[in-house]
């Protein structure tokens, strides 16, 4: 009866709720009934007790466990087969319960069910686990037992419900609860889930969330759905229990609308919900994207919390006093990444939601503080997705979604977090200084410098460190960021930087692989720990620092003298600096103590007296002093000395009165030149420069240079221009810029002798020519240092002398390439003394060499310069001098091949440019000029003395061509290359030392404001071409033409395209700081065509500049300037998102391939091929068709050129001849070749209509493979068969690929399309079949490495075919044969195994065979280049 009532109250959520208010309202009734007192055995008659006694559980009264005599698993079983085969069965299961609810009347009898049981027998002979499980929980795992055991512990449970802990700590409710968890299987799962969902409606909050979270450790896999509809019902009714139902709802599996559903439910809770509970929330995948968007943790960061943070790092002795909330926030913040951490570390499919949803968010507006910690987290923990984070973090880095502020807001609000894992965050910031993108290297260099700022001195010493091994990682792009980041870290924190500089000092035993301007960079971070305040705490670092300078200065080993020379007046300048800043904070400039003079003092004298007996090391002392001055660090009383010093010095030893002619045994009569001034035989000065060459070269048994000691030294004319620039710099220094105590140096004649050789050229000795081209080589660089000097002064009269000098420069260029033609091999004096010229000798034009060589002139076996001390892989091989001194009739024949070429003049000087002195970037404000040409001033090209004089082609093709190269070096640097350790670097940054002391953005800025002037010389010499063809009725290159003067005119033309080029190419206009030089830049040239509007938008200024450069196409007088404009024109519309203009590029790339160019004289061809290439892909790739394009030129420029004469060209594409046939057949072969790979493979699920467009499509690219294909037939040369070779099996793989899964949906359709596809394409993959077999009868290398895989390719493609034709039921249309092997003419070729083969060579009519076909639709041929199945014969055997 009992059992029935009960049951009763089961059978719906009201009577259960009714039945427990009854038993928390009686709780002392069922306590007083009958309870055992004496911990006695339990003994009664029924049915219960007498089983389970037999079974092995021995019941027990009091507060006793009950005692189990045999194994868990034995009891269970014997209890099971009791039951079973007890002869009342079923009944007796009644009355097993029924004793069972009987027997836990009992609180206590019950308190024993529900603990374990005590263990009797040995538990070695225990063959189940350690521990003793309850009474209830073995009969739970007895199956006919469970589901009314159930019943019965459901039916108790309410009376406990209510109740709080009994006395002995045992909470009866979890107690019950717990026997369900981990049962070996649940009997009926959807009664015992409904069960504890109604229980869990009606518990207490305290019992819910216990019930709630043990539900995963209950239920069977397939309730798990049916849990997930409630839990997710109940989470939206009661939001007290949305931490366990979220907390379980990530345990459970379930679909993923519902777990959607329910993380937008939470996400629309997230404002009110308690931060302790935020890291709930990061369990669902599928909704982290909306929760990170959502979630702000900067809302449980006080500001208050700010400021504290920023004390700390102010003062980290001091505590902050922030108050138990803003902790409390913190630590909230601090818990919800420690969650993540966790996370991201077992759940992969968290962390992938993660970078996910950080990669997904393309704004730089929304990205927050988190991505970034998010980022590091994952990086830190998950060494499965580490490149996957990498490759994110460097995207959005070079989108600019990550920039400065974001990352210091980062490590300012989160450093706590971050701090955690610094070392994971140094090695992402060592990986990305690895990369070769110039903003990647910065965020890398960004994250050291955080690091080092907000981590503590640990994480400080491990930044240090990190950084010292970039710099000696012999790197250059590394090196150079590494030391930037350390001279940040020096400014930002000096204090914290001493406690480190012992690092910093091993740096020094690596200066051997270091450039000059890196070793510079050091001394100046070492000379700041020494000298930057705080002169007592850094004493140790002065000592050292002057230790090691005086070593190096003493050192007889010249690159270490070197390395001195520039610490040395580093450090000068640092002493000088320090004082220079503290005495602005009071007196101005006000001189420096004592001390301090005559530390400088000291040192430069030790500099000076330690490199006088060398012109190198003297020079670079004055080129480091020099550029000392100009960055005006050096203080007023140093700058006096100096003054004084320098002035006095230069005077005596390069400057000589006019009156005190030379006089003397020289090889050359002594005359002064150059002047610009009419002076008398009694006044004025002189450069005394022949006389100091000469009493250097000639007076000593030695090269250029002598190891004699001697006062000569102090006035080698080497120092003449490096003296000079130092003179004028701490001239300019004193007097803000005026020039005037020196102005008469701009004028001043040179003592030389006459340059211009005549007819004495012929008759020259290797030592007089070589000692003609020093003296032009010096006399050159000390124009070139006045022009620098003057450059910028204001008056006209000086402005018309700098103009003047410009002149004699063009001139002394050409006079010297007259002695440079027939000195080939000669090595000039140094220009720039850095380390990396140690060595350098200039690189001879191959075509003289050739020459030479070709005529006979010279012989015997290149060999190393005689005069050279050191060689590396880029210094010049030289002929021994016995053996390269030319007779005077060669020399003369020599002289008429070369004199008067100006072509050769540019190509040659440029590989002796690094043995000019570097012209400034100030220098190019000449360019305001305007530009004279005889169009315009046809009868006054030598304008009068009173007019305005002006800019001549000559200089300004000079101009232009400096400023092209400087460009070239500092805007687009080549791909950063890994030296070897302790190998030497390429010379390429040579000759721009003074370039590389200022930042790219410097130059770029300088150039923006030439733009207007360069617009203005364009737009002149575009009128001259367009002048010059009218005149010759549309023929730029006439019979009137002046030849030099044209050529001129193009290479202006051309130069000034490279420096718009260079510029607009330039990769760090996107970066923040850089956008208004883009802005400025595109201004100019838009009001080149209309009026200047206000804030126009950057797309509307690229369009229009984009039009405007357009313009000069029509008068493009070269190709090498018409492949610049369309480069230049391809970067200006690279920064667009507009497409429109792309056609604009394809019909100029065509134009241009279809023009006539002029020829130089004596040229073969007026195109590079390296060019050539370059505009043919660029047509290709911009061209609306490929394939339409590809057959024009294959179909109608390639039978032009087979027409015509042996020189001459196809009347379409001129530049289509026989010579550059080669690279046409390349580049429209690697075209299509990528064109039909880039198309996607057919699917069945496509419409009809879209495998019609793709089979019409590859008829088209089959059928321009098979025109090019044919072609081979007439041009066999080497270079056209191996393309022939490498794409055409490129092509047989795309269509294996992309085409083959197209044939197989559309056969049955398209069956007379795909029969005439294949035969076309047979004939293809036959030649080339026979294209294998030439190659192997010609034993090419070359072309034999490409035959394996291309049979190889041909025998997949016929089993490919077999496949399709089975695929359609057409199996009988295939029959496979052997092909023999033939030359491109179709001739057989023979081998032993050939000749006694007696085989016909197999060929199908396969639209026949399709036709008798029984299939319906299963038609095709098989071509014999899908059968192209080679025959064992194919091995040729004849080598």
């Amino acid at each position: 009866m009992v059992s029935k009532k009960r049951l009763s109250k089961l059978e719906d959520k009201e009577s259960l709720t009714e039945d427990t208010s009854k038993a928390s309202k009686q709780p002392l009734s069922k306590k007083t009934k009958k309870s055992h007192v004496h911990d006695e055995v339990e003994e009664n008659d029924s049915v219960f007790i007498k089983l389970l006694k037999s079974s092995g559980v021995i019941l027990k009264t009091g507060e006793s466990q009950n005692q189990l005599t045999v194994d868990q698993i034995v009891f269970q079983k014997k209890l099971f087969q009791t039951l079973r085969k007890h002869p009342s069965y079923p009944k007796i299961l009644e009355d097993f319960v029924s004793g069972l609810e009987s027997y836990i009347e009992d609180q206590d009898s019950f308190r024993n069910c529900l603990l374990s049981c005590e263990r009797l027998q040995d538990e070695e002979a225990s063959m189940g686990a350690s521990y003793s499980k309850s009474l209830i929980k073995l009969l739970l795992g007895i199956d006919i037992l469970q589901p009314a055991i159930i019943k019965v512990l459901f039916e108790k449970l309410p009376e406990f419900i209510f109740e709080n802990v009994n006395g002995d700590g045992l909470n009866v409710p979890r107690l019950i609860i717990s026997q369900l968890k981990w049962l070996d299987r649940i009997v009926d799962g959807k009664d015992l889930t409904t069960k504890i969902m109604q229980l869990i409606s009606v518990a207490p909050l305290s019992l819910q969330h216990d019930f709630i979270t043990s539900l995963p450790e209950i239920l069977g896999d397939s309730q798990h759905a049916d849990v997930g509809k409630e839990l997710s019902d109940l989470f939206m009714e009661n939001t007290s229990l949305t931490v366990p139902i979220l907390d379980v709802l990530t345990s459970l599996q379930l679909d993923p609308k519902l777990v959607s559903q329910v993380g937008r439910t939470m996400l629309s809770r997230l404002s009110s919900m308690k931060e302790q509970n935020i890291q709930l929330n990061i369990y669902f995948p599928q909704v982290i994207s909306e929760l990170r968007e959502k979630l702000d943790l900067q809302h449980f960061i006080l500001p208050s919390l700010f400021q504290a943070s920023q004390s700390k790092l102010k003062n980290k002795g001091r505590q902050s006093s922030s108050g138990n909330q803003e902790t409390s926030s913190q630590d909230c913040v601090t818990l919800f990444f420690d969650v993540i951490k966790s996370a991201v570390k077992y759940e992969k499919i968290i962390s992938e939601a993660w970078i996910k949803a950080i990669e997904n968010t393309s704004s730089e507006s929304e990205h927050k503080t988190f991505d970034l910690v998010i980022l590091f987290i994952i990086y830190s923990t998950n060494t499965q997705t580490k490149k996957y984070v990498e490759r994110v973090l460097r995207n959005k880095v070079r989108s600019g979604c990550f920039e400065e502020q974001l990352l210091q807001s980062t490590f300012c609000i989160h450093f706590l977090v971050l701090k955690d894992i610094c070392p994971s965050i140094l090695s992402l910031a060592q990986s990305l200084l690895h990369s070769l993108d110039e903003s990647i290297i910065l965020f890398g260099s960004l994250l050291y410098k955080h690091a080092f700022k907000f981590f503590d001195t640990y994480c400080q010493q491990e930044v240090v460190g990190a950084l010292v091994t970039h710099i000696c990682s012999g790197n250059e792009a590394e090196v150079d960021t590494a030391l930037d980041a350390l001279l940040d870290l020096v400014v930002l924190n000096l204090s914290a930087m001493r406690l480190h500089a012992v690092f910093v000092k091993g740096i020094l035993d690596y200066l051997d692989n270091m450039s000059p301007r890196q070793i510079r960079k050091l001394f100046y971070i070492l000379s700041m720990l020494a000298f930057s305040k705080q002169h007592e705490a850094s004493s140790h670092i002065q000592d050292d620092l002057h230790l090691v300078i005086r070593k190096q200065l003493s050192s007889t080993i010249v690159r270490y003298k070197l390395i001195g020379i520039i610490g040395a007046v580093t450090m000068a300048g640092m002493i000088a600096a320090d004082r220079s800043r503290s005495s602005s904070l009071t007196q101005g400039r006000t001189d420096m103590s004592n001390e301090q003079y005559t530390q400088v003092t000291s040192l430069l004298q030790l500099v000076h007296s330690c490199s006088k007996q060398s012109p190198q090391a003297s020079a670079l002392y004055y080129d480091e002093f020099a550029t000392l001055i100009q960055t005006g660090n050096l203080a007023p009383k140093a700058l006096e000395w100096a003054g004084q010093t320098i002035f006095n010095d230069f005077q005596d030893a390069f400057v000589v009165d006019l009156c005190a002619f030379p006089e003397g045994d020289y090889p050359f009569p002594v005359k002064a030149l150059y002047g610009l001034e009419e002076y008398s035989s009694l006044d004025g000065i002189a450069i005394n420069l022949l006389p100091l060459l000469h009493s250097q070269d000639f007076a000593e048994d030695g090269g250029r240079t002598t190891s004699q000691e001697s006062d000569q030294k102090l006035v080698s004319p080497l120092c003449l221009a490096p003296y000079f620039r130092l003179l004028r710099l701490c001239v300019e220094r004193q007097h803000n810029g005026s020039l005037e105590e020196i102005d008469g140096l701009l004028d001043c004649p040179i003592f030389l002798t006459d340059l211009e050789p005549g007819e004495r050229l012929a008759s020259m000795s290797v030592k007089e020519s070589s000692f003609m081209c020093s003296l032009i080589f010096l006399t050159l660089n000390w124009f070139r240092e006045v022009v620098n000097a003057f450059c910028q002064q204001t008056s006209p009269e000086m402005k018309g002398k700098v103009l003047t000098r410009l002149k004699h420069i063009v001139e002394l260029q050409r006079i010297l390439e007259k002695y440079l033609a027939v000195t080939p091999y000669y090595v000039p004096p140094l220009a720039d003394f850095d380390l990396e010229t140690l060595g350098v000798t200039p690189a001879t034009t191959a075509a003289i060499s050739a020459k030479i060589r070709k005529q006979g002139k010279i012989g015997g076996r290149k060999r190393k310069a005689d005069g050279s001390k050191t060689s590396s892989s880029d210094t010049l091989t030289k002929e021994d001098s016995s053996e390269c001194v030319p007779t005077p009739s060669d020399r003369s024949q020599l002289e008429k091949e070369f004199i008067g070429n100006e072509e050769k003049t540019s190509v040659l000087l440029q590989n002796y440019h690094v043995f000019f002195r570097e012209l400034d970037i100030e220098v190019f404000s000449i360019l305001h000029c305007g530009l004279v040409t005889k169009f315009i001033f046809d009868t006054e090209m030598h304008t009068e003395a009173t007019e305005v004089v002006q800019l001549q082609p000559p200089e300004l093709l000079f101009l232009l061509e400096d400023l092209s190269q400087k460009l070239e070096n500092i805007l687009t640097p080549p791909v950063a290359r890994r030296i070897p350790f302790l190998k030497s670097k390429g010379h390429r940054n040579i000759g721009f030392s003074h370039l590389h002391q200022r930042s790219a953005q410097q130059i770029v800025h300088s150039v923006v404001q030439l733009l207007t002037p360069m617009c203005n010389h364009l737009e002149n010499i575009h009128n001259y071409f367009q002048c010059l063809a009218a005149e010759n009725q549309g023929v730029v290159d006439g019979p009137g033409m002046k030849v030099q003067e044209y050529h001129i005119m193009s290479s202006c033309y051309q130069r000034l395209l490279q420096i718009f080029y260079a510029l607009f190419a330039w990769n760090g206009f996107f970066q923040p700081q850089n956008l208004h030089l883009l802005y400025s830049a595109l201004e100019v040239l838009t009001n080149r065509l209309k009026q200047r509007e206000p804030d126009q938008a950057l797309e509307e200024l690229l369009s229009q500049s984009f039009n405007y450069l357009q313009n000069f196409s029509h008068s493009i007088p070269s190709f090498q300037c018409a492949l610049y404009l369309i480069r230049l024109l391809m970067v200006i519309l690279e920064k667009s998102t507009a497409t429109k203009n792309k056609e604009k590029i394809a019909s100029l790339a065509k134009r241009f391939l279809c023009r006539v160019w002029p020829r130089a004289e004596k040229e073969k061809s007026s195109i590079s091929t390296d060019q050539l290439h370059t505009l043919l892909s660029i047509y290709l790739e911009h061209t609306d068709s490929v394939l339409k394009a590809i057959e024009e030129i294959a179909g109608v420029g390639v039978p032009e050129l087979i027409n015509s004469p042996k020189d001459g060209s196809s009347s379409t594409f001129p530049t289509l001849t026989r010579h550059t046939f080669v690279i046409f057949f390349r580049v429209m072969m690697a075209e299509l070749e990528k064109t039909v790979k880039s198309l996607q493979a057919g699917t069945a699920a496509d419409s009809h209509q879209i495998h019609e467009e793709k089979l019409l499509y590859w008829n088209m690219a089959v059928r321009d493979f098979s025109i090019l294909i044919n072609l081979i037939k007439v041009f066999d040369s080497r270079p056209v068969l191996h393309v022939c070779l490498k794409y055409g099996r490129l092509f047989v793989e795309a269509f294996l690929k992309q085409c083959m899964p197209l044939l197989d949906f559309s056969f049955r359709k398209h069956r007379e399309d795909v029969l005439s596809l294949l035969e076309t394409f047979q004939l293809n993959t036959r030649l080339l079949h026979h294209l294998c077999g030439h190659s192997k009868i010609h034993q090419d290398m070359k072309l034999t490495k490409h035959v394996p895989l291309l049979k190889k390719t041909l025998e997949l493609l016929v089993c490919r075919v077999k496949a399709m034709l089975i695929f359609n039921n057409c199996r009988e249309a295939f029959w496979l044969g052997n092909l023999k092997n033939r030359d491109l003419q179709g001739e057989e070729i023979l081998s032993q195994t050939s000749q006694e083969s007696t085989a016909e060579e197999s060929e199908e009519n396969m639209p026949s065979q399709a036709s008798k076909s029984k299939t319906e639709d299963g038609e095709d041929e098989v071509s014999d280049g899908e059968k192209e199945q080679d025959s064992d014969e194919s091995e040729d055997d004849s080598d």
